[in-house]
């Protein structure tokens, strides 16, 4: 089961936290458009993963994901007609949580995500100066949305 929080970054203030990190190129493609089942492929670092996620319930669905063979991630990016996002990640630790920041590229450029997982629905955490508006229940700041409608596309961002 996947619990998580997402927010907008405020882009002049993360500048400095995420600097000096070394981020992970991270490249996924999409097989299916239905906001009630995702499956992507997905190329992080130099590792492969197929994953599988079931429609939201507020801040949680159910995930299933797999390791695959990288080369097989490769292959599939190259010679299927997959809607891809293509980002940078960055893991930052604040109070006590493993945030990741999302720099997208591409078709999402300007886009800044946080994701922060959570070990229950209810669970308080203390939000980093850096985040804006949460956007956890807004579907158009899915993965799989901005694959198919990319942020550029967006006429009221």
């Amino acid at each position: 089961m996947e619990i998580e929080r997402k927010f907008i970054v405020d882009k002049e203030k993360v500048k400095g936290i995420i600097t000096n990190k070394k981020g992970k190129p991270i490249i996924q493609a999409y097989l299916t458009e239905k906001p009630e089942i995702s499956v992507r492929v997905r190329k992080k670092g130099e590792k492969g993963f197929l994953t599988i996620k079931g429609k939201s319930e507020g801040i949680r669905r159910v995930e299933f994901e797999y390791e695959i063979p990288v080369e097989d991630v490769e292959q599939m990016l190259c010679v299927l007609p997959l809607p891809k996002v293509e980002k940078t990640r960055y893991e930052v630790e604040y109070a006590g949580k493993c945030w990741e920041i999302d720099v997208f590229h591409g078709e999402n450029e300007g886009l800044i995500l946080a994701e922060v997982e959570l070990n229950s629905e209810t669970e308080n955490i203390e939000t980093p100066p850096w985040v804006g508006k949460e956007v956890s229940n807004d579907v158009r700041y899915f993965n799989q949305y901005l694959a198919f409608y990319p942020f550029r596309t967006w006429a009221n961002r």
